[in-house]
């Protein structure tokens, strides 16, 4: 993975169809999808339980982009090795997952990946400041984590601050939660680079009729001045 900070979209499959994991990534894929993004939940750090390794590993074989994976589980370490070996790109671990976040950026970049650590939403900029040189992505949360579909929660003040933290450091800004055409302008302004869209790409489409899906990713795209 080469970093720039050109805006991509990252369709979540969360809002695919999950009998058909498949052709859905390969159809939204076609559709201009910049990277695929996996929300891995354990139904205890959220109230929510959705894929593990073995999903992740199956799937990966239908991404061609970048597999973008989110742990939204702890503890965390545990399971590194677990993603490596099922073929992700960026595994992304929650500070408020445990303890040690430093020790667990390090063991994932240890084990081959990119490293992306996530905020939720009532979790401070500052709480990633000093761990910033052991990351490649740092995904801010625009809902509470667990389920797809929620109200966005405006977190632009959040997203300009990290940008100002990073700097000129090689680190991509992500936002997940309740991205649309609405809500994306504004923080790509702010400094995202990569937008995380659920329903919001694969509404109104299907593996059979796909064209709503490139029309929702251009939809996006086009509402934001992709030079920032």
């Amino acid at each position: 993975m080469s970093f720039d900070r050109s805006l991509k979209i990252a369709p979540s499959i969360l809002s695919a169809d999950f009998a058909d994991f498949g052709r859905e990534i390969e159809a939204v894929e076609a559709q201009g999808a910049d990277w695929i993004h996996v929300d891995v939940m354990d139904g205890h750090f959220v109230p929510n339980l959705t894929f593990g390794p073995p999903l992740v590993k199956a799937i990966r074989r239908h991404v061609t982009t970048v597999m973008d994976v989110h742990l939204m589980i702890a503890p965390v370490d545990p399971y590194i090795d677990a993603f490596a070996d099922a073929g992700a790109d960026i595994l992304t671990a929650h500070v408020e997952a445990g303890p040690h976040i430093h020790r667990t950026l390090q063991a994932i970049r240890g084990a081959g990946m990119k490293a992306g650590v996530a905020l939720n939403p009532g979790t401070p900029a500052v709480a990633v400041e000093h761990v910033l040189d052991l990351c490649d992505l740092v995904c801010v949360m625009t809902v509470n984590p667990g389920f797809g579909g929620q109200s966005f929660i405006d977190m632009t003040a959040k997203v300009r601050r990290l940008r100002e933290l990073i700097g000129d450091r090689p680190v991509h800004v992500e936002i997940d939660g309740g991205v649309t055409p609405v809500t994306a302008p504004s923080l790509r302004a702010a400094g995202a680079d990569v937008l995380v869209a659920g329903s919001a790409v694969f509404k109104g489409g299907s593996v059979t009729d796909p064209a709503p899906y490139g029309a929702n990713i251009r939809a996006i795209r086009v509402s934001c001045d992709t030079e920032v």
